[in-house]
C-alpha cells in the first residue's frame, strides 16, 4: 500500500515537473529573443542551483536558504518577462 502511494506521488511529481519545464522552456526561449541578458542571468541561476543541490547539506541551513533565494531570483526574472510582454510598447 505504501509503495503504491509513493509510486502515485512520484508519477504526479514527474507529470507536474514536465508541465512546468515545458512552460518555462517556452517562456525562456521567448526571453532569449527579447532579453538576452535576463535570459543569461536565468540560465546562470539555474547552474548555481544545480551546484548547490550537489553540495553537501551540512551548512546549518544556509545551503537550503541559498537554493530558495535562487528560486526566488529566477521567479523574479520570469515575472519581469511577463511584465514586459504585458506592457510592451508602453
Amino acid at each position: 500500500m505504501r509503495s503504491r502511494i509513493s509510486l502515485t506521488l512520484c508519477a504526479l511529481l514527474v507529470g507536474a515537473g514536465m508541465g512546468i519545464t515545458s512552460f518555462i522552456y517556452a517562456q525562456n526561449r521567448n526571453m532569449e529573443i527579447h532579453e538576452p541578458h535576463m535570459n543569461a542571468a536565468y540560465d546562470h541561476l539555474g547552474q548555481a542551483k544545480a551546484e548547490l543541490e550537489q553540495a553537501t547539506p551540512n551548512k546549518g541551513g544556509h545551503r537550503e536558504r541559498a537554493m530558495q533565494l535562487v528560486d526566488q531570483a529566477r521567479q523574479q526574472i520570469e515575472e519581469g518577462e511577463r511584465y514586459m510582454q504585458q506592457h510592451r510598447g508602453r
